[in-house]
């Protein structure tokens, strides 16, 4: 990644300023002088403790509990754990994003993406868990306001992140960089759509109003206002990133950065098949001619064509890409991703030598999110084929995962074995324990449940249809299979959630290493020696999302390539030592672990954003 200079944050922090004021002006300013968290911890204790299928008056009692919650202590009750989100969010909002330049200043082009996407789907939990009664949106309910008042105030950000976003540098960058932007702006699209849709519908016709000037009709809320601007983008980027399918070496693949050696990697290709799928469901369309040439003025079709919703030719690249990815042979013998593939013998920035044109050198590293990206494009791909396989893959890989973390022997003398991706039943990123963990590596995990929560989400009962666009609804058997099939994996959930959730500082901050052995209230269950078998993660492969792309003939098209414009890897400012090591094995609770490296970030902070997410969706929210 290229860094931005200060003239071009100060531009850029400008324009952000200036479209935030003009969203603000839309609320009213008094009505935030309410606490997101009033004091007085009210309590219900009727409340049901175990919580299966609420109807909506239980959902807003829950919610009313949760938003007075000062301290949740624990994520045992439903309402603790959407009040735990809901601070979760304000904390990753108001310590590490800056409305001025619109944007989180700590990230990275790329994680930066990520973090609209986390805001934007926990925005939608929100509005579904505050969905409204016949009486509730009166214009004199108190309690309404201030919700949509919350609700306004962080898409207000997402907005003023529109402009901040590093547009241009990420069009040079890497296709998987190219394709979170794609993903994160469809995100914000479909919020807007259920928000308007569960707040506002009924208004349309009594609100329906003429902008005299323009001449065109507004219904519904004002944010559907946006949402050319950001489909825009979306399509943008998803044809810059089209360019990296290629069938000259492999058979296909996504081809991961264009300034390297050919790398076909699960990432890229995982992403491309949930982009591709998701701007086939979920792109409204596109008629901005920019970017155009500078005779647009006088030949108008130099500019981009109109690009139509719902195009055929988006599921096919999905379905294509998806084919293409099971095939490949990329998963290991526990049914895992692996990072992706090499081809042998490639010398073409030499002497043009393509090799064996065959992806023959797997890279065995293995990263939690390499897991995950498919899940939501299998969801996906079921909804709009009714094929039932995608969603049998996606549940096969989900109970692989599972097993990767040591599910089964949690709580035993092995528990702190390592089994893949993680231990003790929690998930882990390798560089979680040594500290040594770079942003890409901190964002990851969070992904992981975000496109989990996705998949999990329940199938839709009625299908749409759209001129020649056809989705499809499950049936019966169909929908308990999937609901049941996802309720499974809610204890591993709220395991992980807990454990993530553990890791926070006094400020309410997310670690990275949500396994880590030792508690103040455990200490006698977590010491620790050699013999209790705690292992260092597995060292198969090459770990470059976290040390960096090496500099040799495999990974580069010649050893003087300088990526400092096509990489957004960063490298931690320490490393574990011995000494880490032995404290990781102690029951020294003042010592912090996630304080080593980069310490606590805005990527840290969305890992636990994403799971209690998670928790709150596919444990508690969904009937």
């Amino acid at each position: 990644m290229g860094a931005r200079s200060w003239g071009s944050n100060l531009m850029l922090g400008i324009g952000a300023l200036l479209i935030s004021l003009g969203t603000v002006l839309l609320l009213h300013r008094s009505t935030w002088s309410y606490p997101i968290f009033d004091r007085g911890n009210r309590y219900f204790p009727d409340l049901p403790s175990r919580y299966s299928s609420p109807d909506q008056s239980i959902l807003m009692e829950i919610s009313l509990i949760a938003e007075n919650e000062t301290t949740v202590k624990d994520l045992s009750e439903p309402s603790d754990t959407f009040a735990a989100l809901l601070q979760a969010l304000d904390v990753m909002q108001s310590h590490y994003y800056t409305i001025w330049q619109g944007q989180w200043p700590g990230a990275i082009d790329w994680t930066a993406a990520v973090m609209g996407t986390h805001v934007s789907a926990t925005l939608a939990a929100m509005t579904e868990t505050w969905q409204p009664s016949s009486t509730s949106r009166h214009a004199y309910n108190l309690q309404y306001q201030k919700r949509e008042n919350l609700i306004n105030r962080y898409f207000t950000q997402i907005t003023s992140f529109y402009f901040g976003e590093n547009a241009f540098s990420l069009r040079m960058q890497a296709y998987d960089d190219m394709l979170w932007v794609v993903l994160g702006w469809l995100e914000s699209i479909k919020f807007i759509n259920l928000h308007s849709n569960l707040h506002h519908s009924s208004w349309d016709s009594s609100e329906e109003s003429t902008d005299k000037a323009s001449g065109s009709n507004f219904t519904g809320w004002y944010a559907h206002q946006f949402i050319p601007q950001f489909a825009h983008r979306a399509r943008l980027f998803y044809d810059l990133a089209s360019k990296g399918w290629d069938t000259s070496l492999c058979g296909g693949g996504m081809t991961w950065n264009p300034q390297l050696a050919p790398y076909k990697n699960a990432i890229t290709n995982q992403l491309y098949i949930s982009a591709s799928i998701s701007m086939y469901l979920y792109f409204p369309g596109d008629r901005n001619p920019s970017p155009f040439s500078f005779k647009y003025l006088a030949r108008p079709e130099t500019g981009l064509p109109p690009a139509k919703a719902h195009d055929p030719q988006y599921l096919e690249n999905a379905v294509e890409a998806y084919q293409w990815l099971k095939t490949s042979g990329m998963t290991n013998r526990k049914g895992l991703y692996t990072d992706g593939f090499h081809i042998r013998g490639w010398k073409g920035g030499k002497n043009g030598s393509t090799g064996t044109g065959r992806c023959d050198l797997r890279d065995e590293k293995v990263y939690t999110y390499n897991q995950g990206v498919v899940l939501s494009g299998l969801r996906g791909l079921w909804e709009a084929t009714g094929s039932k396989a995608y969603l049998e893959d996606g549940h096969q890989l989900i109970r692989n995962v599972i097993a990767a973390t040591g599910w089964d022997t949690r709580g035993t003398r092995w528990r702190w074995q390592w089994s893949g991706l993680g231990r003790n039943g929690v998930m882990e990123e390798a560089c979680d324990s040594t500290g040594t963990c770079s942003q890409d590596g901190h964002t990851f995990k969070g992904i992981f449940f975000h496109h989990l929560t996705l998949f999990c989400t329940a199938l839709p009962k009625t299908g749409r249809s759209e001129g020649h666009f056809k989705s499809f609804a499950a049936d019966g058997h169909l929908l308990t299979w999937h609901h049941i099939t996802c309720k499974r994996y809610g204890p591993w959930i709220r395991h992980n959630a807990q454990a993530a959730y553990m890791t926070r500082d006094a400020e309410g901050e997310f670690g990275t290493w949500w396994g880590i052995p030792g508690r103040p209230s455990h200490s006698d269950e977590y010491n620790m020696t050699r013999q209790d078998g705690f292992e260092l993660p597995s060292d198969e492969g090459t770990d470059y999302r976290n040390e960096g792309v090496p500099v040799d003939g495999l990974w580069r098209r010649s050893i003087s390539d300088d990526l400092s414009t096509t990489t957004t890897t960063t490298t931690p400012t320490t490393t574990a030592d011995e000494n880490d090591k032995k404290r990781i094995t102690s029951t020294d609770t003042s010592w912090d672990p996630n304080a080593r490296g980069r310490g606590r970030t805005v990527e840290t902070q969305s890992g636990g954003l994403a799971i209690l997410r998670a928790l709150w969706k596919v444990v508690h929210l969904e009937p």
